[in-house]
């Protein structure tokens, strides 16, 4: 038996939080990595990895993304999911998982820049940038963290879960 309920249930927190608040808990990754540890615990990862892999999917995940935190181009809960993730994931799943997300990510963005010159409904630029767009078509004055990566790391991996097993 696999963990592949609690796996999704932790995605779908993770979708549902970030899309809202535009951020990513610690309690959340804190729960996601040791659900992520008893399942290799118990040799029940969902991917079906070994410790080494996990330990280096999170090593790698929290590493690589760092560089963009630190660029700021990416919020720190988003690291740190990244790192949980790779814990739940393993190595050899995280660079699709990674492809697929910033496809993802990037047609957000697309959409954004679309709406901020053509605003066709307020009520999906809530949705997905988290505030209006301003009638002007000015940006807010405060930086906020439009792009819920954390939200699309979490699609990309349940994509992944089921399209990856069948292309293997």
């Amino acid at each position: 038996m696999r963990f592949e309920a609690p796996f999704l249930l932790w995605l779908l927190f993770a979708v549902v939080y970030d899309f809202r608040q535009r951020r990513i808990p610690n309690w959340l990754v804190l729960a996601g990595a040791l659900g992520a540890l008893i399942a290799l615990a118990f040799g029940a990862a969902p991917f079906g990895h070994g410790w080494t892999s996990a330990l280096l999917g999170a090593a790698v995940g929290f590493g690589f993304l760092l560089v963009f935190h630190l660029l700021g181009l990416m919020g720190a809960g988003d690291v740190k999911y990244a790192g949980a993730l790779g814990l739940w994931v393993g190595l050899a799943a995280l660079a699709p998982i990674w492809i697929i997300s910033s496809v993802l990510a990037a047609a957000h963005g697309l959409l954004w820049l679309a709406l901020q010159r053509w605003p066709l409904s307020p009520r999906l630029a809530l949705f997905l940038f988290g505030q209006p767009i301003s009638r002007d078509g000015q940006t807010p004055t405060r930086r906020t963290r439009f792009i819920p990566y954390a939200a699309y790391l979490s699609v990309a991996a349940a994509i992944w879960m089921v399209w990856g097993r069948q292309s293997l």
